[in-house]
């Protein structure tokens, strides 16, 4: 099992994850790395929303995927649908056995699209560890969810470790409320006094520096 925790105070809510891994193979990530590498990126005359969609205006569409770099989404365009059932052999991408396919063949597309190397992750000893992206510090134990992390190890060539599933969820604030007594000391106290008072039912109390004579 696997438990994560905070690092900083500016993971201060992020829920605290007791995980375990699942029995999903491994071997579609390696496989879908192999077909994305072959796809061509491509563009999309507008934006498919309700709208155009009520007022029948037609969307053309380049290459295999578009990338929303915005909402960091990839979709496939006609073209590549017929390229995944081409690769996988299947008649209908969109047939309910296929979605494991459908998930991991965009998952794929994303690790190459939207996921940079020494930007958002590092490799480092044949392994991927996330990069916080408010702080910049890397946070072992830490693993991108739905998949994305194995499809991220697919294309960097390392080994792809099973997906873990989550077995049970708490935020950090339920946590350590559970707790009868609470106390610590940390230099960046103040600023979040608001927080400890509203969260904790704490006060903050600064202590001043030593003048030095």
């Amino acid at each position: 099992m696997i438990l994560s925790t905070p690092s900083s105070i500016d993971e201060a809510r992020t829920p605290l994850i007791i995980s375990g891994q699942s029995g999903k193979s491994t071997k579609l990530y390696e496989v879908c790395d192999i077909l994305a590498r072959q796809m061509e990126r491509g563009e999309a005359s507008g934006e498919v929303t309700k709208m155009t969609a009520i007022m029948g205006e037609e969307i053309t569409e380049t290459g295999d995927f578009i990338v929303n770099e915005k909402d960091k989404i990839v979709t496939l365009t006609a073209d590549g649908i017929k390229k995944v059932e081409k690769f996988f052999q299947i008649e209908n991408l969109s047939d309910a056995e296929n979605i494991e396919i459908q998930n991991n063949i965009i998952l794929a597309l994303r690790a190459h699209n939207l996921m940079f190397r020494d930007q958002d992750y590092v490799v480092k000893d044949d392994e991927v560890l996330i990069v916080d992206e408010f702080t910049g510090r890397i946070m072992p134990g830490r693993r991108y969810s739905d998949g994305l992390h194995q499809a991220i190890e697919a294309k960097e060539h390392v080994k792809v470790k099973r997906e873990s599933k989550t077995l049970a969820t708490i935020t950090f604030q339920n946590f350590f409320n559970k707790y009868k007594k609470k106390a610590g000391m940390t230099g960046t106290a103040l600023t979040e006094e608001q927080e400890f008072r509203d969260i904790y039912g704490m006060d903050v109390i600064e202590i001043p520096t030593p003048t030095v004579r």
